[in-house]
């Protein structure tokens, strides 16, 4: 058997935008048959939420549209996570700068955003006219980070 993809999306606290993206990119995976390709996970770039669980609107938000999530608790990503993952999918670009830190600079081409992959960027984090994926723990706005997650798969619900 082939091995798998390793994905690891980033946000600043792991509790809202990349725990969203790794069950959304879960349950699509699932429904397309090729869960057993790929491995998906999260992670912050802050230690702010570590051990919390998804926000309760996250997780409301990720009911309403059906997508299944379970209890988890947030992790900072370390130097290992980007030996392991294949692709680090940032929210934006202050996820970039903060990975930065910890990681160090991106020398396999692994760290990208996540609104590249949408607009046919791939792994270019640096496109000047890529967005970022709208931070609903400032806005409130779970909608519009869920439908950044369902542009980024082409996937509407």
């Amino acid at each position: 058997m082939a091995e798998k993809t390793k994905i690891l999306f980033v946000c600043h606290g792991n509790i809202c935008r990349s725990p969203m993206a790794e069950y959304v990119m879960k349950y699509l995976c699932r429904e397309a048959g090729v869960s057993e390709q790929f491995e998906i996970a999260s992670a912050a770039v802050s230690t702010e939420e570590i051990g919390n669980d998804i926000y309760p609107p996250a997780k409301s938000k990720m009911r309403e549209k059906g997508i299944p999530f379970e209890h988890r608790g947030a992790r900072q990503i370390t130097r290992a996570d980007y030996a392991y993952y294949d692709h680090i999918v940032c929210a934006d670009r202050s996820n970039l700068r903060w990975l930065q830190r910890i990681v160090g600079e991106d020398t396999a081409g692994k760290v990208s955003l996540m609104m590249a992959w949408a607009m046919g960027e791939g792994q270019s984090p640096v496109a000047s006219n890529v967005p970022d994926v709208s931070d609903p723990w400032y806005t409130g706005d779970f909608e519009t980070a869920y439908q950044d997650y369902c542009f980024l798969s082409g996937y509407a619900k």
